[in-house]
């Protein structure tokens, strides 16, 4: 029978990190082989490993863990030892084991006596290797380790990561000993736990009120404690009596030692503001690491809450600040809008905030068209962000309005609409793409006047999905979908109806949903407004995006964020049209070129002195005095069509001339002729007896339990979810094992 080989794989140079379950695993570092059996001898296999790490064999041990246990370390002291270890290779697939060195360097000790630094660092330590040994193969591989010696009552001390040694070596000092002085009790309790953390002990509060703190060490029986108290006739804190000594087993005591979430917060801090989305995760990675501090989850999102806050200020206290932010907002930008309301209690209702620069650029230079949306807000106190945008001439988003309301209801949405009209008074007809539900309909038709309210058909395409959700395959409620998007966009009224009798093949029911939907608010063949082709509400996707960048922030810096964004794409935008050389602005005048290069395959026949017959794959006719087509693409964009273009060719008109007013440079200009200015001290307000006669509470809505979503999510149903399909009966909703018929 052949001798077992094993290869031993001898690493060096990498780090320890610990497991959540006390395990070790071992990153990085250098490797060498060796083969070793039965047959081999201690001394020969010490003589090897020596030679590869320039250490003196008599110093080295060499130490493993059992099969199935990474936390007990057996030690190889003799031949039988080593032997036993290849051949526990048999029994189990994973062998981890390491090589210790005794030579240890000298210590860095601090000047109080007995304390923990007193005790064994690792900062010096030649960092080990641990790996799993795969002994599925004839020839095994067995993972060794060189390091110093560690102390034999804590095998597992190599766990405690050298970085968070060195990380934590600076507060080895923060307690010095009797008549130390501090400025404050909360000095002294930061100055306390930072040292029981480099000292690695867990210690428990005797007395702590305002006149004096007694703390002893958690570890029964320990001596170690300390008294402060205020210094008489002064402010000053002082160390009165101090026990250095400890008795207790260090690693014993490091299990109970708990992480407040404000020192945690003070910590991260810093890398907080550096990296705005520092992830919990990568908190709890960073403190274990550096400190020795083991987090959950839950634990390392409350301090980056706190750190948070430490950065930006108290969410509270942002509501407060909210009386004299709009009296700032119009100080600043005059001819602005921001009011608030609150409630019987005192709490947060509602803000509404318009700036002068966004209302005069809608009434001097934007369509008469405004997208209505809401993007819920994951902030503290949560709430709903209620917006109108507007649509720029090169079809760029413009924010007119904003409202900040605690909550998502048919009154917010009055008042939301009540303050707008006010912030944009004009006689000009309005077209409002929106949801029609949520009291916005009603709202709208009350508040202005003869305006048209065009139903967003994202939210009725996911209404009709909802709806018919379980009565149809995936397959055919994709094709309803399709069908009811080409029916929306549809010019004329016999391509409208050819699109729901598409419809009504797959599902008499949907087509009688269809008809019952009110098409007159959202297809283009019956609508009465000018939308310019654009039939969702959603369109301000980036203004939506700095909402989802600035909703982690209390409100005044919010809102502040917000206005800092619109102020530099206003001026952006207004330098870069500056330099524009064209009639048109670019979007448009791309778009005018292409239906012109489409014209040029087009035959022109005159039938009246305005009336003109255009044969193509098609035949149309234009109406050049009334800007229409029978195409309807002209009434439709604002923009002359291939077929009108034509015309224009034929009698030698300019296509500029039929262009939408809208869409020239100059009228883009006067969008973005006013600035919005900043806001200063947003956060340190001028408290006077005027901002503090109303006083503003937080609303009592908060985050719920849980993990709180981050990103806004932009429902979409273009991706229809696929349902469950029985196998068995063809059923839909169940699978072939919950069938009630197998």
């Amino acid at each position: 029978m052949s001798t077992k080989k094993v290869i031993a794989i001898c690493q060096s140079g990498g780090e320890f990190v610990t497991n959540g379950d006390g395990s070790l695993l071992y990153n990085g570092g250098d490797a060498y082989a060796i083969d070793i059996d039965q047959e081999t001898k201690l001394d020969d296999f010490k003589t090897e490993i020596a030679e590869m790490f320039n250490c003196n064999t008599d110093t080295v041990i060499i130490k493993y863990f059992l099969p199935g246990n990474k936390k007990t370390l057996i030690t190889v002291s003799k031949d039988k030892d080593l032997h036993r270890m290849v051949s526990f290779l048999g029994d189990a697939n994973t062998v981890d084991v390491f090589v210790i060195s005794e030579e240890i360097p000298a210590r860095n000790t601090s000047n109080m006596p007995a304390s923990r630094s007193s005790r064994t660092t690792m900062s010096e330590a030649v960092v080990p290797v641990i790996a799993p040994l795969d002994t599925a193969q004839p020839s095994a591989k067995l993972e060794v380790v060189v390091a110093n010696e560690v102390p034999e009552h804590s095998p597992l001390s190599l766990a405690v990561d050298n970085k968070h040694r060195k990380a934590a070596q600076q507060w080895e000092n923060t307690i010095t000993g009797v008549d130390q002085r501090f400025n404050s009790f909360s000095e002294f309790r930061d100055a306390l736990h930072k040292y029981s953390i480099a000292h690695e002990f867990a210690y428990r509060y005797k007395k702590n009120d305002s006149h004096r703190v007694t703390v002893k060490c958690k570890s029964p029986g320990c001596p170690w404690r300390i008294n402060a108290s205020r210094l008489s006739t002064t402010q000053l804190i002082c160390i009165k009596k101090m026990n250095a000594n400890h008795t207790c087993d260090g690693s014993a005591v490091k299990a109970g030692y708990r992480a407040t979430r404000g020192w945690v917060g003070s910590i991260i801090k810093e890398k907080l503001k550096a990296s705005p989305n520092y992830k919990p995760k990568d908190i709890a990675d960073d403190l274990k690491r550096e400190y020795g501090v083991e987090l959950n989850y839950s634990q390392a999102w409350r301090a980056k809450e706190i750190a948070r806050e430490q950065l930006q200020g108290s969410y509270k206290e942002a509501y407060t600040q909210l009386p004299f932010f709009c009296e700032r907002i119009k100080e600043t930008n005059p001819g602005s809008i921001a009011t608030f309301t609150t409630k019987e209690d005192s709490s947060f209702h509602r803000l509404f905030v318009s700036f002068h620069a966004s209302i005069s650029g809608f009434l001097q230079g934007c369509r008469p068209l405004l997208f209505l949306d809401r993007i819920p807000l994951n902030s503290k106190y949560q709430g709903d962000l209620l917006a109108a945008t507007a649509m720029d001439g090169n079809d760029g988003i413009f924010p007119v309005a904003f409202a900040v309301v605690d909550v998502d209801t048919e009154d917010n949405w009055h008042w939301f609409l009540q303050e707008l009209k006010l912030a944009i008074s004009t006689s000009e007809q309005i077209t409002f793409i929106a949801d029609f539900q949520n009291g916005i309909k009603k709202s709208l038709s009350e508040i202005f006047d003869n305006c048209y309210h065009s139903y967003c058909l994202r939210h009725l395409a996911e209404k009709l999905n909802k709806d018919l959700k379980g009565q149809f395959s995936h397959e055919a409620r994709r094709f309803m979908i399709n069908d009811f998007y080409a029916a929306a966009y549809a010019p004329k009224l016999e391509t409208f109806e050819r699109s729901i009798e598409n419809i009504k093949g797959i599902s008499p029911e949907a087509y009688d949903w269809v008809i019952h939907s009110e098409p007159e608010h959202w297809a283009n063949a019956f609508f009465g407004g000018a939308r310019y082709n654009y039939l969702t509400s959603n369109f301000g996707q980036q203004f939506y995006s700095w909402v989802s960048e600035a909703h982690e922030l209390p409100i005044t810096q919010m809102i502040d964020m917000l206005r800092d964004k619109m102020m530099e794409i206003i001026y952006a935008r207004g330098v870069e049209s500056n330099q524009w050389m064209t009639k048109l602005t670019p979007s448009k005048e791309e778009m005018l070129q292409k239906e012109t290069s489409v014209a040029r395959s087009f035959q022109v026949f005159s039938q009246e002195s305005s009336m003109f017959e255009v044969r193509g794959e098609t035949v149309d006719i234009v109406d050049i005095d009334h800007w229409d087509c029978s195409c309807k693409g002209w009434q439709l964009t604002g923009m002359p069509c291939c077929h009108a273009i034509a015309v224009f060719e034929c009698v030698g008109r300019s296509p500029y001339d039929y262009c939408s007013r809208y869409f020239t440079v100059d009228n883009y200009r006067l969008t973005y002729a006013e600035s919005i200015h900043p806001v200063p001290n947003v956060d340190r307000p001028d408290l006077g007896e005027s901002s503090l006669a109303v006083v503003v509470t937080p609303p009592p809505t908060k985050r719920a339990p849980g993990r709180p979503r981050t990103k806004q999510i932009v429902e979409s149903i273009d991706i229809i979810k696929r349902q469950l399909q029985c196998s068995n009966c063809k059923g839909l909703g169940h699978n072939r094992k919950t069938c009630k018929l197998s």
